[in-house]
């Protein structure tokens, strides 16, 4: 980790693309600016991680809403592909 000491209207650069200011200094916190282009997301930590949180939640599939996804696709008619049988026999899902 590289520790910086900046005085309130110093900035430091990350690449040739992103600047951080020191807007003001208040006891024992710290307003920072952040210039960055809009496809660098910036974000605090606690939200960030609340984003990777819910990412995981979402990547989740269970068997129930497997099995309610086959079942509309059936509803709609569509065919379902049978089920993969690995070299042991064995059915893959």
């Amino acid at each position: 980790m590289l520790i910086l000491t900046r005085k309130s209207g110093e900035s430091i650069r990350i690449g040739d693309d992103i600047s951080v200011s020191v807007i003001e200094i208040r006891g024992n916190q710290v307003r920072l600016g952040i210039s960055a282009p809009r496809s660098v997301t910036v974000h605090r930590q606690e939200v960030y991680e609340q984003i990777q949180e819910q990412n995981l939640e979402a990547a989740q599939v269970s068997l129930s809403d497997k099995a309610l996804v086959q079942s509309l696709w059936q509803k709609k008619g569509a065919k379902i592909p049978a089920k993969e049988t690995s070299p042991e026999g064995k059915s893959e899902s």
